[in-house]
């Protein structure tokens, strides 16, 4: 690719925004909290798929993330969990979810945040591969499949375990579109990690590749992408979004998260709090006790 390289300053930034020729490269870049998502980081990454969207030169995109995790899902316990903070809202006009007491103030939240965000990033009418590493788990799956294409290293594993906390899956309910009912309901009921390979196998994945060349093939595919007509792309990325549509994703995802609601609303009034009482540690903890002493469980849900 051209050496025409733009970074955006600030190395602390949580999402860092690169371009090199016709492919921008957006990177999650909390590594010390295995790119946890708080709002912080939505509201950056949503900044960085406006820039690329609105630049005529960004043909293609990359997601990735940076350290040994791609993403071990929202952040559910991280010092700088946001949860409680205002961000302007940008995926609905639903209203503000601080100053809201139980299920008002989640479902605000969680529409914006969660599920309005991933739908407003598949709608990016240019086409995203997504480089995972390490963890892709449970906020980071909702990441990984608003992308076109995924790319995954050997060590990379997938997993959704929020049915220990009586929760049916994440609110981006995309599971039965992206691996089958059948192997989503094993991949759920169990909570356990799913291989790159294994995801390779049944599609949810288009490449598996070692650690030390993911970033490479990344970027390459996307320059091959980028090389096709801008418009041309755009136009086939909303015929197949839609004919995926046409095959109940889009009424599915809003019947599941209603389910999804019932569950936090369940959880609220029956217990601790609306995880079920699983903080980022008992999730950590419950996914060792499962998975064997030997397993290292990323924090995050």
């Amino acid at each position: 690719m051209p050496d025409d390289t733009e970074k955006n300053p600030g190395a602390a930034d949580v999402v860092t925004y690169e371009r090199v020729g016709a492919v921008a490269r957006v990177t999650l870049n909390r590594p010390d909290y295995r790119n946890a998502q708080n709002s912080a980081m939505t509201y950056a990454l949503d900044a960085a798929f406006r820039r690329a969207a609105d630049d005529d030169e960004v043909h293609a995109l990359v997601l990735a993330g940076a350290g040994k995790h791609f993403s071990a899902g929202h952040d559910i316990g991280t010092p700088e969990r946001d949860a409680h903070l205002s961000f302007p809202r940008k995926a609905g006009l639903w209203w503000d979810h601080v100053g809201k007491e139980g299920a008002d103030a989640r479902y605000a939240r969680e529409s914006e945040v969660y599920l309005g965000m991933c739908r407003r990033w598949r709608e990016l009418p240019k086409p995203v591969v997504c480089a995972v590493q390490g963890a892709c788990v449970a906020g980071g799956l909702m990441l990984a499949w608003v992308c076109d294409l995924i790319v995954a290293s050997e060590d990379a594993f997938f997993a959704d375990p929020v049915v220990r906390m009586g929760i049916p899956g994440v609110e981006y309910f995309a599971h039965p579109w992206v691996m089958g009912p059948r192997i989503a309901k094993e991949f759920l009921y169990t909570g356990e990690r799913m291989s790159a390979r294994r995801a390779y196998e049944i599609g949810m994945v288009n490449r598996v590749v070692p650690r030390a060349d993911l970033a490479a093939e990344a970027d390459t595919l996307a320059a091959r992408i980028a090389g096709m007509p801008r418009f041309g792309l755009a136009l086939t990325k909303r015929a197949v979004n839609q004919a995926e549509d046409l095959m109940g994703l889009h009424n599915g995802l809003d019947s599941v998260f209603g389910l999804h609601h019932v569950a936090h609303a369940h959880n609220a009034e029956t217990g601790a709090d609306s995880l079920g009482g699983m903080d980022a540690r008992g999730m950590r903890d419950a996914a060792r006790r499962a998975a064997g002493p030997a397993a290292e469980a990323p924090e995050g849900a």
